[in-house]
């Protein structure tokens, strides 16, 4: 019987290599979207339960990866009743609706979940949570809605990621791979742009976090119901490699032989949608899995 997997949000900067992934492996994969909804990808409002439960009948996938969801900080402080129905609710009942059907929910989350106090990192998988914005909040909300609705089967996982980098359709749709855009601008004449280098990142790459999601996957549908039940519930999975947002563009300036005087770094924490300084997530229970952790050199790839 061939393997089948859906995934919500394949058309964004994540799903997109979450297919390829799994597509890779040798899955049939059932690509959905809304806003950016493709000739490839079925339209899919995920805030609409009539709508996705109709879809899992009638598609019939082993597991679902979801992807989707309202991931920017500022966005969701400008929205936050939207943020909730996308990455709380629409969550909930997807859960709801896997769990019920035995199909295996992997829930992608966030090291937001975290406050990133200075000293504290690395977090590891059942370390104390406690989001500094609602973004962060949201997405706990999130797994806690995850785990509570699959608590019977089993079929709930989370897996947080660090800030993603990688393939983009537009530099926007990654806060690193963005960072271009402001390099280019710093080379205005008169330019000066302030640019954190503050808090601490650790840049994944999207083809490796889709790695492992297929990791998962195969990981927890292949165990018996017994085994898979001490399975760990929440994963977590991130580069090594440590920068700041100034330190980022540096070194792209560099790769594009380009001088950086029009930028200013920035040692304090910035105003506005308070961010977290270090939320580095430790790998530890993907390792324990034996889920190859191995990320792809950050500035090797550009």
């Amino acid at each position: 019987m061939p393997r089948k997997a859906l995934v919500t949000g394949a058309t964004g900067l994540l799903g997109r290599q979450v297919v390829s992934e799994f597509k890779s492996a040798a899955w049939e994969v059932i690509e959905t979207g809304f806003t950016r909804s493709t000739k490839t990808t079925r339209k899919l409002d995920i805030v609409d339960s009539s709508a996705v439960t109709a879809l899992l009948d009638e598609e019939k996938p082993q597991v679902v990866v979801h992807c989707a969801a309202n991931r920017s900080p500022d966005k969701c402080d400008a929205d936050p009743k939207g943020a909730r129905a996308l990455n709380v609710e629409a969550t909930r009942t997807l859960a709801q609706a896997t769990s019920s059907r035995g199909i295996l929910l992997v829930y992608i989350s966030t090291d937001y979940v975290f406050p990133g106090k200075p000293g504290e990192a690395p977090y590891e998988n059942d370390a104390p949570t406690h989001p500094t914005n609602l973004y962060g909040q949201t997405k706990l909300d999130g797994e806690k809605a995850t785990l509570e609705q699959t608590v019977e089967t089993n079929l709930g996982v989370v897996l947080r990621v660090q800030v993603l980098y990688g393939s983009t359709n537009d530099h926007s749709e990654s806060a690193v791979n963005v960072l271009l855009n402001k390099v280019l601008q710093s080379q205005e004449k008169e330019a000066k742009i302030s640019m954190d280098d503050w808090a601490q990142r650790y840049p994944t790459n999207t083809e490796d976090v889709g790695r492992v999601c297929q990791d998962i996957a195969t990981k927890y549908l292949g165990a018996g119901k017994t085994e898979r039940a001490q399975l760990p519930k929440i994963l977590q999975f991130s580069s090594e490699d440590r920068y700041t947002k100034f330190e980022i563009c540096r070194l792209l300036a560099e790769i594009l032989d380009l001088p950086l005087e029009g930028m200013v770094g920035v040692k304090e924490a910035g105003t506005g949608v308070q961010r977290p300084y270090d939320t580095h997530l430790s790998t530890k229970a993907l390792k324990e899995l034996g889920v190859p952790v191995w990320t792809q050199d950050f500035k090797g790839w550009w």
